[in-house]
């Protein structure tokens, strides 16, 4: 992976923070996107060139196509190639909303950040790898997402990432002839301090919501996608794949 480019979308905290010093460890240089996250995103810049790798951080709403093809255009402008796409940035409101009481700003944002986001950067970022005949793109989902689950007081979020499943695999049929996978991660309920943890700091701490006892972390994520990413990881593509310590989301919980 040394020298690709890897972009990150919502990079700049949240999951998306692990993946993107994880593939800064294994060579690649990073774009990480961010709304409001300034100051994250300048320190994760900062310790990703001390790794000796480049960095572009830059604003960006991926719910704007304006701002994701501003995004893509200074990626072609630094590099000229994209290797990587990983789209991690996706808001989610903790609060339960029954459907039709949903405000027309929240279904927005919802399906705006979550679904139409994931098109705008796919849109960019597959002319790029197939100039280059190589590419990975990494989804996010939720678990169970492959089966559109009901999830009562969140239907917006879970249409929206059913949405991307499909999504997925129709890009990575449409995209397997030039040397590009598309495929789909999904987190179980990982929350913060975890969430930009490596996994070393769930270690010896309890969780009973998880089947494995221990809380998930970003670096959980960022551990599954380093492999998906890989030359020899080719055969993979169109997959779901759960990354949830067998947590079921029946036992989701917010507090309203």
């Amino acid at each position: 992976m040394e020298g690709r480019v890897a972009w990150v979308t919502g990079g700049a905290s949240g999951l998306g923070a692990q993946v993107a010093k994880r593939l800064a460890e294994i060579g690649c240089h990073i774009v990480v996107n961010y709304r409001t996250s300034r100051k994250p995103a300048e320190q994760l810049a900062q310790e990703i060139r001390g790794m000796g790798r480049e960095v572009l951080a830059v604003q960006g709403d991926v719910s704007s196509p304006e701002a994701v093809r501003k995004i893509s255009g200074e990626i072609r402008r630094r590099w000229g190639r994209l290797d990587v796409l990983v789209c991690a940035a996706g808001p989610f409101l903790f609060k339960r909303i029954p459907t039709v009481e949903m405000e027309d700003n929240q279904w927005r944002e919802m399906v705006g950040g979550n679904l139409s986001g994931v098109f705008y950067c796919t849109r960019e970022a597959v002319p790029l790898m197939q100039e280059q005949g190589w590419g990975r793109i990494i989804t996010f989902g939720f678990p169970e997402v492959e089966i559109a689950p009901a999830w009562p007081g969140f239907s917006a979020y879970a249409a929206a990432k059913a949405g991307v499943v499909s999504l997925t695999r129709t890009m990575a049929q449409e995209t397997a002839p030039y040397g590009i996978t598309v495929n789909m991660v999904s987190p179980g309920d990982i929350r913060h301090p975890y969430k930009e943890a490596p996994i070393a700091a769930a270690r010896g701490k309890h969780e009973s919501k998880n089947l494995v006892g221990r809380p998930g972390t970003g670096g959980d994520l960022a551990r599954v996608i380093e492999f998906l990413v890989q030359e020899d990881s080719d055969f993979i593509t169109g997959a779901v794949i759960p990354v949830t310590g067998g947590f079921d989301n029946r036992q989701f919980q917010v507090e309203n």
